[in-house]
């Protein structure tokens, strides 16, 4: 731009013409006003999201009054948008910069207006750290993480997502030639205007004396990205949008600030982003039953020694079925209310382990808690999930000055903008998956929400022990920064070995500033407790157990015949033949079995073949079922509904008698947190960790011996049958087509180790710590042949190696522990050289595709289903695709294996599915009935894929 000759304007007020915000406004808005907003809403954030002990960390670490720091952190919440005054942004919005651009104040080197990658973000980084040196904030720039006006200006400028390296002191000196995108002095002494009206509207003349450790940067930058949130949006803006011809004179910038300062509390109340309060602490009134011996130890115990020592992360390990949920609820409204925590958290290993938890914790909420009680259910197809998105969930509303409310049963609905993207997990409750809060220490944007999210909750991590050496590393990393907040944890587990909950209880530790690792011998059931402000870790407490039970276990060895052909001759020896003994009594004398197996394909070949064996059960409604995770999802969910009515909790008053004959044959979706009950237990052969879970299946609720059948009658000897696969040696033979879906090592570990039981049975819980240490222990081997010895140290060479490879590699790629920023916030968002963006996931390997199959009806028309009631140019009649018709598509979507998809792109997407994310990675394949009418088939590429009663399939 070369410089004008009209005559420049004063810059003794901030401009008005200078916008903020533009899109969906009748006129722009200024940006002036944009910051008071910004700044009026986090002050309210500040005292209805923040605890009192998390404040008052705050002002200690700056070394401020709590009404100072108060109006300090509104203060650095307003400048987060300062960079929006430079020529690059203005320029977006031609009309308002048209004003302007011709003024000698507003002079910048030609094509300045044209930096479209100096974002504003990064303006705001480089001129706020200037401008709060200049009004006296500590620290040298020329050591400039050590610099708290750096630090701080750092801190805004990742308030859209991303932090910013630090800056060097020789550029910073000479920004504009630098960064042309910044202007020259005229706009540098309008950001300088804006800037002092900001801070003297908002009192914040207070200068901070020390900067901020990195847990609680954290929180106050996730406080300021949510305060610019619901600043922004056209709701809030509108009613405040000044007149034509407005100036920001003092008195109407002071004007209003308290128009903003009065509308602040109705936007963050409708936002529903209040706490929660665990005012009750009585067991009996949480849940309709007594506690049971391991719940009662707790109520015994557990509040005493909170009360003495503070929060910290409680640790409690018990079989499958002895009432670990209740028991964490309970705990955390304990560590809840002792910490002033805001909320909860629970998190589990799938989707559909969380849509099973969501009830539970919603009836939790209606029953136990106060104050905000906003649920959220948090996966990938959580807006698909019938229980979070039915009618309850649109009741909540906002009532005069209260909080949220409505009757108590819906109350705990989270409303509009808590479902909102990246909003989920600032909701007061919650309950989803792991890898929600595993994905706030990976560098990804907006990891600081999620942080933000667990900073002051009760996290409640369901089966800790289900994650392999990837998500351990995640996970324990996660501690590290929760130790760091403070935050309550509880830990549950079945089967927990004693050096793994070492490494997680010493992870939160080490956060919380112990460095140096404790003991940590878990008992088995029972629980210990370590606090975030000694990390002492309390002597664990062994607890009693209602269903001492001892598990009879057959272990057979047979040959691998699992994919041979439905009516085919059944080898001897083999595997179904031994499957079809077991099962027998099933389908004379009733009663249910489980059948776990290892792959999708085996499962769906061994459901065929107990339909031939068995062709009475399945001639019944429900006598023979399969489920696993090939279903479509409409599918899979029916089939979820008809196993928890068939094999879940009896009701109680019911009349107790034997089940009619069912087989249930599945996969690993079986194993965790589904209160499923089964007369048998069969499985093919897995690591002894899941065998355990699994066979907590067996015989899982009192029904007494009039619900069990003749041939399954002792409740406190539950059978689980394992399906060893051998060669000819008798020696355990994994079988090519189970890949890496298990450790071999692991496998002949197991087997070994129960056919040494086998005899006397696994007594549980008595003898379950112990196996599971000893499965994995060095001296193992020491058992055991000279051959299988020598097979074993080889496969445990690989395992380690593995593991190994796995845990560096997440280190690598994990954000650094609160300890290690050391004043730069920008390791928070660095990706570490070599790692790559694939690598940012929480779950490494993981080869997922998705399929929507197209069903081709007589006429040629493709439907979403076989009726051909769901056309799909119906569907795509619009440009954008309605949340109802999303909802029929995603229903029909199956996930495979990644494999399956790669030699082709399949069908087109119908215009506008590439602008929404959720379709923009289906892969269409069109299908055609086969001769037998059962089943439909189409061609990937190479591949043929059919679909049927049985799920997905492919050859």
């Amino acid at each position: 731009m070369t410089e004008p000759d009209d005559a420049g304007v004063c810059a003794a007020e901030p401009d008005s013409r200078l916008w903020g915000k533009e899109r969906g406004l009748e006129r722009p808005y200024p940006v002036i006003c944009h910051l008071l907003d910004t700044a009026a809403i986090f002050g309210v954030l500040w005292d209805v999201v923040l605890s009192s002990r998390s404040r008052a960390r705050i002002a200690g670490a700056v070394q401020l009054g709590e009404s100072e720091v108060r109006q300090v952190l509104s203060f650095w919440a307003g400048l987060h948008d300062l960079g929006k005054i430079t020529p690059p942004f203005q320029a977006q919005v031609p009309a308002a910069f048209a004003a302007v651009r011709k003024e000698p104040a507003y002079f910048a080197v030609p094509g300045a207006e044209r930096e479209t990658s100096f974002r504003h973000e990064v303006a705001t980084h480089w001129a706020v750290t200037s401008l709060l040196a200049e009004i006296g904030y500590p620290g040298d720039l020329n050591r400039m993480r050590r610099a708290v006006s750096h630090q701080v200006a750092q801190l805004l400028g990742g308030h859209h997502g991303v932090f910013g390296q630090p800056l060097l002191q020789r550029k910073l000196s000479a920004a504009s030639v630098h960064v042309p995108g910044l202007g020259e002095q005229g706009w540098a002494d309008q950001r300088r205007q804006h800037f002092s009206e900001l801070r003297r509207v908002v009192g914040a003349s207070a200068l901070p004396k020390d900067g901020l450790p990195a847990e609680l940067a954290v929180v106050v930058a996730g406080l300021i990205v949510v305060a610019d949130w619901l600043a922004s949006q056209t709701d809030w803006i509108k009613p405040l949008l000044p007149a034509v011809g407005w100036k920001a004179t003092p008195r109407a910038l002071d004007e209003h600030w308290a128009r903003a300062s009065h509308a602040a509390p109705g936007v963050v109340r409708a936002a529903q982003l209040g706490r929660t309060d665990f005012a009750l602490q009585q067991f009996e009134g949480m849940f309709p039953f007594l506690p049971n011996p391991l719940q009662r130890d707790l109520v015994q115990h557990l509040p005493r020694l909170v009360a003495e020592r503070g929060s910290g992360l409680l640790l409690v390990t018990a079989p499958t079925g002895d009432g670990k949920t209740e028991a964490a609820l309970y705990a955390a409204a304990v560590l809840g209310r002792t910490a002033g925590a805001r909320g909860l958290y629970f998190a589990l290993p799938t989707m559909a382990t969380a849509d099973g938890m969501f009830p539970r914790v919603a009836a939790f909420a209606d029953q136990a808690l106060y104050g905000e009680r906003a649920l959220t259910l948090l996966h990938s197809m959580a807006w698909l999930s019938p229980a979070y998105n039915g009618p309850s969930s649109q009741a909540a509303t906002a009532v005069g000055d209260d909080a949220v409310v409505a009757e108590r049963a819906t109350a705990t609905a989270a409303g509009t903008w808590l479902r909102g993207p990246k909003r989920g997990l600032l909701a007061p409750l919650g309950a989803g998956t792991i890898d929600q809060v595993l994905a706030g220490v990976l560098p990804l944007r907006y990891n600081v929400l999620r942080l933000l999210g667990v900073s002051d909750k009760v996290l409640v991590i369901d089966e800790a022990h289900a994650y392999g050496p990837w998500m351990h590393s995640l996970m324990t990393r996660l501690l590290e920064w929760l130790g760091a907040f403070g935050a309550p944890v509880v830990l549950l587990s079945a089967t927990l070995t004693g050096s793994t909950a070492a490494s997680l209880v010493n992870a939160y530790r080490r956060g919380a500033g112990f460095l140096e690792a404790a003991e940590v011998r878990p008992c088995y059931p029972g629980w210990l407790f370590t606090d975030a402000s000694s990390g002492r870790v309390s002597t664990p407490r062994a607890t009693q157990t209602e269903r001492a039970r001892t598990v009879e276990v057959e272990v057979h060895g047979v040959g691998w015949d699992s994919l041979d052909a439905p009516g085919s001759a059944v080898r001897k020896g083999g595997r179904r033949e031994r499957l079809r003994a077991q099962l027998r009594p099933v389908a004379d004398a009733g009663g249910t079995a489980l059948v776990c197996c290892t792959t999708v394909a085996e499962a769906q070949a061994t459901y065929r073949d107990l339909c031939t064996a068995f062709p009475e059960l399945a001639r019944e409604e429900g006598g023979l079922r399969l489920l696993h995770s090939r279903y479509q999802a409409r599918e899979r969910r029916r089939i979820s509904r008809d196993c928890e009515r068939s094999y879940g909790k009896p009701v109680g008053g019911e009349e107790s008698r034997v089940r009619a004959g069912s087989i249930l044959v599945a996969t690993q979706v079986v194993e965790q947190s589904l209160d499923f009950d089964f007369d048998l237990v069969i499985s093919d052969l897995a690591p002894l960790a899941q065998l355990l879970q699994r066979v907590g299946r067996g015989r899982r609720h009192r029904r007494g011996p009039a619900g069990r059948p003749s041939w399954a009658q002792s409740e406190e000897r539950p059978k689980l049958v394992v399906l060893e696969p051998v060669d000819s040696g008798g020696h355990t033979k994994v079988p090519p087509t189970w890949g890496t879906v298990y450790d071999h090592g692991l496998l002949v570990r197991t087997a070994e180790l129960l056919r040494r039981e086998q005899k006397d049975g696994i007594a549980v819980p008595g003898d379950v710590q112990r196996l599971v240490d000893a499965v994995y222990a060095a001296d193992f081997v020491d058992g055991v042949d000279a051959a299988v010895k020598q097979e074993l140290a080889r496969m445990d060479l690989e395992r380690a190696a593995k593991e190994m490879a796995e845990s560096h590699l997440a280190r690598m790629t994990t954000i650094c522990a609160p300890h290690d920023v050391e004043g730069d916030l920008g390791r928070l968002s660095e990706l570490q050289d070599g790692v790559a963006e694939e690598l940012l996931t929480t779950r490494l390997g993981a080869d997922t595709g998705r399929v929507l199959l197209l069903y081709t009806q007589s006429g040629g028309e493709l439907t979403l289903d076989e009726e051909g009631t769901l056309s799909l140019s119906t569907l795509t009649r619009g440009s954008t695709p309605t949340r109802e018709e999303l909802g029929l598509i995603m229903s029909q979507v199956a996930p495979v294996p990644g494999s399956w998809l790669r030699e082709d792109e399949g069908l087109p997407h119908p215009a506008g599915w590439e602008k929404q994310p959720l379709l923009r990675g289906l892969v269409l394949v069109a299908v055609n009935r086969e001769p037998d009418s059962t089943s439909w088939r189409g061609r990937h590429g190479n591949r043929s894929i059919s679909v049927s009663s049985v799920g997905l399939e492919i050859t």
